[in-house]
């Protein structure tokens, strides 16, 4: 990887565990402070960020001014706000793929970002959700805002497989800058497949990693059904209805549900349940399981030596991961504002 000519400054709302963060520092950014009031989250953060101021409270109660002093910035000086504000309640599942609107409070943290732009004035913002904010009121409605306070703004879907990430995963991108907006990321050639994440990783029962090394206790019927599910790519519909659970018997939807992923595919996309079988395609492609919190992180693009805080379960864990931002994804997408601040740089000079 070529050296950084410049370390910029960032700014991280909503940080999660860490997925974006670890992005923008990849792709040559200082990411100063960073936001989130998830204990899970922080304390994962906390183990793999350890230079970056974090404030674990809620993004509503905080100010600010005081958080830019903290920096040691001035309004102008942050070269990029990022974030990932969560995105729940925009969900194609919880709006019925655009067909009724959600009234979910948490979908109005999309609002901080102005809130925060407004004292901050930072030179370019990057902001990730969900393709169905891409249509919501409430992003044309920032848009506006932004534009409002003199910045450019753009905003567009993309797939993550197309960055090097191993994974299907459709999300919106919104870029904004005090200049001409920068370009998006142009996706890489070539894919990465669930076998180039996961395959070399010893069986679960061999590992010491405890995010890949724990046993799973599953009823009789359910590993049945497992045993059953064709290698590579199989699903519970290859069988006849006789071999189905009772509940998928009287369901006719989430055909995905007891699916295996295929060795030579990106992986669909991961959600919270990503370890749950009954959740949708994680089944491991030849093994009689889901996949692991470990091979969960690889799909999601994070290295291997990345620690998670596994302290409130497995699951608590598998959310944590299922709404990463992958790091990948966010390098991409940050190298092109990287690029804008430095060509903007040169024609300061």
């Amino acid at each position: 990887m070529a050296a950084h000519r410049h370390k910029y400054k960032a700014l991280d709302l909503f940080c999660g565990c860490g997925g974006l963060s670890l992005g923008l520092r990849r792709a040559g950014f200082t990411v100063l402070a960073a936001i989130d009031n998830d204990t899970l989250s922080t304390s994962t953060y906390k183990l793999n960020h350890k230079r970056t101021h974090l404030v674990g409270e809620d993004i509503k109660l905080v100010d600010p001014a005081k958080l830019m002093k903290k920096m040691g910035l001035k309004p102008g000086e942050l070269d990029l706000m990022a974030g990932c504000p969560p995105c729940q309640g925009f969900s194609a599942l919880r709006t019925l793929n655009g067909g009724r609107d959600i009234h979910e409070p948490l979908n109005d943290l999309v609002y901080e970002f102005r809130r925060f732009i407004e004292v901050f004035m930072p030179k370019t913002v990057m902001m990730e959700n969900v393709p169905a904010l891409l249509n919501d009121d409430r992003l044309q409605h920032i848009r506006r805002e932004f534009e409002g306070l003199g910045y450019s703004t753009a905003a567009e879907l993309f797939n993550a497989e197309r960055f090097g990430v191993p994974q299907r995963r459709l999300r919106m991108i919104l870029f904004a800058s005090r200049d001409d907006c920068p370009p998006f990321a142009r996706p890489v050639r070539g894919r990465r497949t669930v076998s180039g994440a996961i395959r070399k990783l010893p069986l679960p029962e061999e590992s010491n990693d405890p995010l890949h090394g724990y046993f799973v206790r599953r009823t009789e019927n359910v590993m049945s059904l497992i045993r059953r599910i064709p290698k590579d790519g199989g699903s519970r519909t290859d069988l006849p209805d006789t071999d189905q659970l009772p509940c998928h018997q009287r369901l006719n939807g989430f055909k995905d549900v007891y699916g295996r992923m295929a060795w030579n595919k990106p992986a669909p996309t991961l959600t919270g349940g990503c370890i749950n079988p009954s959740k949708g395609r994680y089944l491991h492609p030849t093994e009689d399981r889901a996949i692991t919190l470990r091979e969960a992180a690889l799909l999601q693009g994070f290295p291997m030596r990345y620690e998670f805080d596994m302290s409130k379960g497995r699951y608590p864990t598998a959310k944590l991961i299922g709404n990463a931002f992958p790091p990948k994804f966010a390098e991409h997408h940050a190298r092109a504002i990287y690029a804008h601040l430095e060509s903007q740089s040169e024609i300061s000079r």
